[in-house]
């Protein structure tokens, strides 16, 4: 299998770069309007029309929050073959309960490592409130508290994630949000997988529900019965669910608006072939799933590219991989660290791996990333599985202004001004002066009322 000349090669030192990086670019980026013709196929058979997937997505929400749970039921048995009602949507508590008591207590005690590693993380970085004293009397606060409810989207198409659960779940419960409420597609890889439903028992999320999809989404968005409205809406999915976040964001708050997934490597002669390969197998594994390798090093580009062609034959999905990789791959050779450095932070990856003799100092000179991760024995997929940051990470160079899912994202914070007469004598100079300049008299008199003598 010849990938070295399938995977798209870029010199810095002869090609339009400018060009082909806009390519990658766009590679990166999910568009909204494309479908595959076995999609365009079911978008006729569902709707009795060939629409977008905006449009698909635009129908869809606005039928759930017009007719509710019979929608969301319809939907689901049309999309995604399964007939479900009332009383089955919600995944049972005896369900849960028999999943959990079936699991290998080897998994569940990984599952509880992992908790604790992001628990551990989580609530290191969670805000605390601060009070700032008022020079003339008074003080000011600033107030956080947790969301009270949320709703979390579970991919269960191609494979099962309990990783999702546990980093998206586990920051909501480190913030201390009450309620928590999982989708996950009606599939052997969704809701009905028992190692899924074995992780919401041992993490202690109690709701789940068997719907996927746009109509999830919407279910979670606006309330429907027996699916209680919901604050905030996190998690991954497919380019459904990502547009019917987008659809109802408004209507509540969400984390993202998520593409495929990504990684950039960044490497000289110090890194290991075998290591960079493998790394961007674990990426185009996703399929889609973007691998981009960045080095001054063009033996380096070529061992790699040689490691990946030995690797991909023992993959389990190498067909899927290998199209990822010819289809969202890249390699480029740049002149030196520096011009690997500004390509990268203009790509603004979901994840960065720096493998260079100091990935610290590498690392300071590409701020724009979702995860960074540094030298030679931290692949992503610590990331993904256990470290304690959340995998819910910025794509399609949305890390340039976006972060990081935290739990500091189900946090609500509010300030709080208390002055005292004396305080407020103090500052009333500053906000009459700006009143008078902006024409607002009753604000100007709100505060004259208060400091001024009644003759005065």
């Amino acid at each position: 299998m010849d990938l070295k000349s399938k995977i798209a090669r870029i010199d810095t030192r002869h090609d339009d770069v400018e060009a082909q990086l806009q390519q990658v670019r766009d590679k990166l980026s999910p568009k909204g309007d494309i479908v595959s013709e076995a999609g365009r196929r079911r978008t006729i058979e569902v709707f009795g029309e060939p629409l977008s997937p905006q449009q698909v997505v635009a129908r869809i929400c606005a039928d759930v929050e017009s007719r509710g749970l019979a929608a969301v039921l319809e939907y689901g048995h049309k999309l995604d073959g399964k007939q479900l009602d009332a009383a089955t949507i919600r995944v049972s508590d005896e369900e849960l309960r028999a999943a959990h008591e079936a699991a290998d207590p080897q998994f569940l005690e990984t599952i509880r490592a992992i908790r604790e590693n992001i628990v551990r993380f989580q609530t290191a970085i969670l805000h605390q409130d601060v009070e700032v004293p008022i020079e003339h009397g008074g003080k000011l606060r600033q107030r956080y508290a947790p969301l009270k409810r949320v709703g979390i989207c579970v991919p269960g198409g191609a494979a099962a994630y309990p990783s999702t659960v546990l980093m998206t779940a586990v920051p909501a419960l480190a913030a201390g949000v009450e309620e928590l409420a999982v989708i996950a597609p009606p599939t052997p890889f969704g809701s009905y997988n028992l190692d899924l439903l074995a992780t919401c028992v041992e993490i202690g999320v109690k709701e789940v529900y068997r719907v996927g999809g746009a109509q999830g989404v919407a279910a979670l968005a606006y309330g429907v019965e027996g699916i209680p409205k919901v604050q905030k809406i996190v998690g991954p999915g497919n380019l459904f669910v990502a547009l019917a976040k987008k659809q109802v964001f408004g209507d509540v708050d969400i984390d993202s608006i998520a593409g495929p997934s990504e990684v950039v490597v960044v490497a000289d002669t110090t890194a290991t072939p075998q290591y960079i390969a493998a790394d961007m197998l674990a990426q185009a594994e996703h399929s889609p799933g973007s691998s981009v390798l960045i080095s001054w090093d063009e033996g380096l580009i070529d061992a790699a590219l040689t490691e990946l062609e030995k690797q991909v034959a023992v993959l389990e999905r190498c067909d899927l991989t290998v199209q990822s990789l010819i289809d969202f791959g890249a390699v480029i050779l740049t002149r030196d660290e520096e011009e690997a450095c500004r390509i990268a932070t203009d790509l603004a990856p979901e994840h960065l791996h720096i493998a260079t003799h100091d990935s610290e100092a590498t690392a300071e000179k590409i701020l724009t990333a979702g995860a960074t991760f540094l030298g030679n024995f931290t692949p992503v997929a610590v990331g993904d599985y256990a470290a304690g940051p959340s995998h819910v990470l910025p794509t399609g160079a949305t890390a340039h202004w976006a972060s990081g899912l935290s739990a500091n994202d189900f946090l609500r914070s509010r300030s709080v001004i208390h002055f005292t007469e004396a305080g407020l004598k103090a500052i009333a100079p500053l906000v009459t002066t700006l009143a008078d300049k902006e024409g607002l008299t009753a604000h100007k008199r709100s505060v004259t009322i208060r400091t001024e003598t009644e003759n005065g």
